[in-house]
């Protein structure tokens, strides 16, 4: 196996085997590729089941949604890591459609069905393309303080996500179930001592057979609906406009904050792949990122789904299984393709119980705050950088914690600050310029 020892943006040595560049083998890629894929899928298939059931779709409809959201994301993840001209960032990031959306999807197909979200999805994307092209002159007030700041905040205002899953799902009538807690413990557990413990396929691919272990043991304890499975179709081929596109003016504004949101979203999660990477983006290859966000939805809408965003639940993985490769990342893409239109496997992964997605997303989300703790303790930290980080923080974690503290303000505003990651940014970066360093001004 190829080892790399680079220094990070923060002038830390971080070991990784294998590097962006890197190409594993391809029995250790597929098993590699299928653990992005395992611990993504539930977020990149809740989006369109909370829409569908909400606008009380028809099945068929629901089908076609899933399908199309499968389909695209596998085509934007291989975008996005592949990077073709100045589309993509070239970095192994996994791509979906995100709950930022659900809200705007649902207002909009309340009136216009199928055909409005896919036009609301494909004109309001242009904002992110525009946006794209501004993220250069914009990266200057992304210091190391915020990039550790926005690492952070994407670890910590998901980690409660795992909790949930954990416990049994929100909503789930056996939710903080000593079984649901058992089974998260015991796959935790397991997937902390083989990544430790464990040699070669075994370590690396550590979340996968963590998953695998969680899965087995929940079938003899019918925990797995495999009537999901066998109702599932065997191929359904993604149609381009199956039920026409509707464009409507105010549709398209009632989107624009969610994709202001995403572009935020995009820009963080790119410097905490590159942060896990050992490679840090340039503003060019965050743009190219941004960019792929506005295209993919564009792509998305096309095949009858919702927008598309860089997910945030993969970062843990690198910095878990110190592999980057960007390669692999190129191989989920094309397994989701292959999952879109045959429903049929797509189901077996869809039904895994959401307590053995609660145990590894505990080690995977947490890592990811502790990569962005441990950028920022590698900087200065005086008064000033400390203040900063405690409103960023409070802001991000509060709105995740109690988002029923935003009820009473415009809709817009709502939307740009519902998700933790964007309300504690938003804060670090007007912080940042309005509190001028000391030191500088004398």
């Amino acid at each position: 196996m190829e080892k790399q020892i680079e220094v990070s943006s923060m002038g830390q040595k971080n070991e990784l085997v294998y590097d962006i560049d890197s190409n594993p083998p391809f029995g250790l890629s597929l098993i590699l590729a299928l653990q992005h894929i395992l611990a993504s899928f539930a977020g990149i298939v809740a989006v369109p089941l909370v829409v569908g059931t909400a606008l009380n779709f028809s099945v068929e409809e629901m089908a076609i949604m899933v399908s199309g959201t499968i389909f695209a994301s596998g085509i934007t993840t291989i975008i996005q890591a592949r990077k073709l001209g100045i589309i993509g960032s070239g970095y192994p990031t996994m791509m979906g459609t995100d709950f930022t959306f659900v809200n705007p999807q649902i207002s909009v197909g309340a009136r216009f069905g199928i055909p409005g979200i896919v036009g609301a999805a494909i004109s309001g994307a242009l904002l992110e393309v525009i946006l794209s092209r501004f993220i250069k002159p914009l990266m200057r007030f992304f210091p190391p303080l915020i990039t550790g700041i926005v690492v952070s905040l994407i670890g910590i205002t998901i980690l409660p996500v795992s909790i949930d899953w954990a416990a049994g799902g929100v909503g789930a009538a056996d939710y903080g179930s000593l079984r649901n807690i058992g089974i998260a413990f015991i796959v935790m557990i397991f997937t902390l001592f083989l990544n430790h413990y464990g040699k070669g396929i075994w370590s690396t691919g550590a979340v996968f057979w963590g998953m695998i272990f969680g899965y087995l043991i929940c079938i003899p304890l019918n925990m797995v609906d495999l009537e999901a499975v066998a109702a599932a179709k065997w191929i359904e081929i993604p149609h381009i406009f199956r039920y026409g596109v509707k464009f409507d003016f105010a549709s398209t504004l009632s989107f624009l904050p969610a994709f202001l949101v995403s572009a935020i979203g995009t820009t963080g999660v790119l410097m905490a792949v590159g942060e896990a990477s050992n490679k840090i983006p340039t503003a060019d290859e965050i743009a190219g990122g941004v960019l792929t966000d506005g295209v993919g939805s564009i792509i998305s809408g096309i095949f009858g789904a919702g927008p598309n965003t860089a997910f945030s639940q993969n970062v843990g993985l690198i910095t878990l299984t110190k592999v980057a490769s960007r390669s692999v990342m190129i191989l989920a893409g094309i397994i989701l393709i292959i999952l879109g239109i045959f429903p049929k496997i797509s189901a077996i992964i869809s039904v895994i119980p959401t307590p053995v997605l609660g145990g590894v997303g505990v080690i995977m989300f947490g890592l990811v705050a502790a990569q962005g703790i441990k950028s920022l303790t590698s900087i200065h930290l005086g008064d000033r950088e400390l203040l900063i980080i405690s409103v960023a923080f409070a802001m991000g974690i509060g709105v995740t914690v109690n988002p029923g503290i935003l009820a009473n303000l415009p809709d817009w505003l709502q939307m740009m600050l519902s998700s933790g990651i964007s309300a504690g940014t938003i804060a670090a970066l007007i912080l940042n310029i309005v509190m001028k360093d000391k030191k500088v001004q004398a």
